[in-house]
């Protein structure tokens, strides 16, 4: 009996529009990472029947996999360009995100060779200091455009640095410097705000957002409600119940011993299946003070006792005297959102979610409808 990851398609695409509208202008799709861990092939052709038209990748493996499921919008690929994987790009009609100058000349080259103007985005570094222009390199493109000639930009881009914080003033620098920046080159579309940049307000509009997590139901503003709906439940099953008495342990080490009397609801899910380890922190007194972890039943949290296992994990059942073996736990979904297990493991709900094996049966609600709001 493996666990169950159920995802709402619906609820991804309610999450787009609603992000759509926040941002007041075009806005892609972020799908890298098999969508958060939650599968491209189903989610993007989903979200471009819900009306997105753009959508990014990581790495040119990520688009060629996706390419067959979504056949026409554009694909980006953040990652930058290899001239060695030149063909793939114009086979399959992609566009490389160029970020340094030798990228430039080698996709210029190439396109030369092709005979035509290739399509690309130009990303530009504000202060992630990661991928994209340096400022350097920006002053030598900025002295001779003609540097930036031989292809056809789609769009500048550069990517925040804390936008999940809005008080944090490396945004209201990022967007200066970005459209200074912009303001030395030739004129082209730009693509500014993620996620959490959509909430920022006007000021960080652009030509094109670029919203991820948030499409998954992780909280674009940290510091308030979370805006979006949640978008996925993961549900294991309970394989055997134990008593115990007090003073007896559970789990690995015996890091959790019973205070009382206890049933033990030992449950088909760990972290081989991408439930992380760490969470079991709060059950573990040498992380004494850290946030206590649990799964809930029937609208009810059972507190997480012991070590978290490759493939088992133990709960304390013991004020849930209806729970029998084959009933469902709940470790993730609208009771327990991925920022909350998140909080646990001392992570972030990104990886939370791009932590989620293949080993749990997958269901998608929504999936053979055309998604709605089209």
């Amino acid at each position: 009996m493996p666990a169950t990851l159920t995802i709402d398609l619906p609820a991804i695409a309610a999450n787009w529009r609603s992000l759509a509208t926040a941002h007041g202008g075009p806005t892609a799709a972020v799908v890298k990472a098999d969508a958060y861990g939650l599968g491209a092939a189903v989610v993007a052709p989903f979200l471009h029947a819900a009306g997105a038209s753009f959508f990014f990748v990581a790495t040119l493996g990520e688009a060629l996999a996706l390419r067959p499921f979504l056949p026409g919008p554009p694909i980006a690929v953040l990652n930058g360009f290899e001239a060695a994987e030149a063909g793939a790009y114009t086979t399959h009609r992609l566009l490389p995100v160029l970020g340094s100058l030798p990228q430039i000349t080698a996709y210029q080259a190439f396109a030369a060779s092709q005979g035509r103007k290739l399509e690309a985005l130009l990303h530009i570094d504000t202060g992630m200091n990661r991928l994209g222009l340096s400022a350097a390199e920006l002053d030598i493109v900025a002295a001779d455009r003609a540097l930036l000639k031989g292809i056809m930009w789609r769009y500048a881009m550069t990517h925040l640095v804390s936008a999940e914080a809005p008080a944090d003033a490396i945004n209201a620098r990022q967007r200066a410097a970005f459209a200074a920046a912009c303001g030395r080159l030739p004129p082209m579309p730009r693509s500014l705000a993620n996620s959490s940049g959509i909430f920022l307000g006007a000021d960080f509009r652009s030509d094109l957002a670029r919203p991820g997590a948030a499409l998954y139901g992780i909280n674009p503003t940290p510091q308030a409600v979370n805006p979006m709906r949640t978008v996925l439940r993961l549900t294991a099953p309970v394989l055997q119940l134990r008593d115990i008495g007090a003073g007896e342990g559970v789990g690995y080490n015996a890091t959790w011993i019973a205070q009382r009397p206890t049933r033990v609801a030992t449950v088909a899910l760990g972290y081989a299946d991408g439930y992380h380890r760490s969470a079991a922190r709060g059950a573990t007194p040498a992380f004494a003070g850290a946030p206590a972890c649990a799964g809930t039943f029937d609208g009810a949290r059972l507190p997480l006792i012991g070590r978290i296992s490759m493939d088992l994990t133990t709960f304390d059942a013991t004020d849930h005297p209806t729970l029998r073996p084959g009933d469902q736990i709940e470790l993730i979904g609208p009771a327990i959102p991925p920022d909350e297990v998140a909080d646990w493991a001392g992570t972030n709900g990104y990886e939370v979610l791009t932590s989620l094996r293949h080993r749990a049966t997958r269901v998608y609600v929504g999936h053979a409808a055309q998604a709605p709001g089209r």
